[in-house]
């Protein structure tokens, strides 16, 4: 009959299919992130018992001289060696750091799972920093630290690799909210859609 609309069941399909077709993607991202945060926190583990096992019984190993070198060091506060003078550092950061780990591990859940890679590495980096180490101080009670640069007098606080997580973690989330804040706010919008219907209903 003429004026009745017809129904177009194909655009339904072709919607429901790419529906489908992202919410695969991103769960294949969000598996390729979880590999690559227990490839992160694994590394972590190996070099540090390497640096155990090869750099401790000589305490350190000049790799430049007077600049950077391998240096065996038991720290027992957080990245940079903070609050390491404090008797309840170790549990005041374990704390942290396994609330931290696992709010930080959902939230790059969820950034694969809307396809935004970026924000989702930047999660990645730093959760697998936290949680390596975690696993250091719920294990030995202290952090194994190895990294250290000396600017003449000058020695910065030595740290190992799950510091580097963190830190590029860290600087690339920074980046992102200052040089993507439209894409930061959606991630934001994404976190906060549910509540936003719950309080609406």
């Amino acid at each position: 009959m003429e004026g009745v609309p017809r129904s177009n069941g194909s655009v339904n399909m072709s919607e429901d299919y790419g529906f489908t077709k992202r919410a695969a993607a991103g769960r294949d991202l969000s598996v390729l992130f979880s590999f690559l945060f227990i490839f992160l926190v694994t590394a972590d583990q190996l070099i540090k018992l390497l640096v155990v096992n090869q750099v401790k019984p000589l305490g350190q190993i000049v790799l430049i001289e007077g600049f950077f070198s391998l240096h065996y060091a038991e720290n027992t506060g957080s990245a940079f060696s903070l609050f390491a003078d404090k008797p309840w550092g170790i549990y005041f950061l374990s704390g942290v750091s396994v609330v931290l780990g696992v709010l930080i591990f959902i939230l790059m859940i969820v950034a694969s799972r809307k396809n935004m890679k970026l924000i989702a590495l930047a999660f990645c980096l730093l959760s697998s920093g936290a949680v390596g180490n975690l696993i250091d101080r719920v294990r030995l009670r202290y952090v194994v630290d190895f990294l250290r640069f000396d600017f003449g007098e000058h020695t910065f606080p030595i740290f190992n690799f799950a510091d580097i997580c963190a830190v590029l973690g860290t600087v690339l989330l920074i980046c992102i909210i200052i040089f993507g804040a439209k894409y930061f706010e959606k991630f934001w919008n994404v976190l906060f859609k549910k509540k936003e219907k719950q309080n609406a209903d």
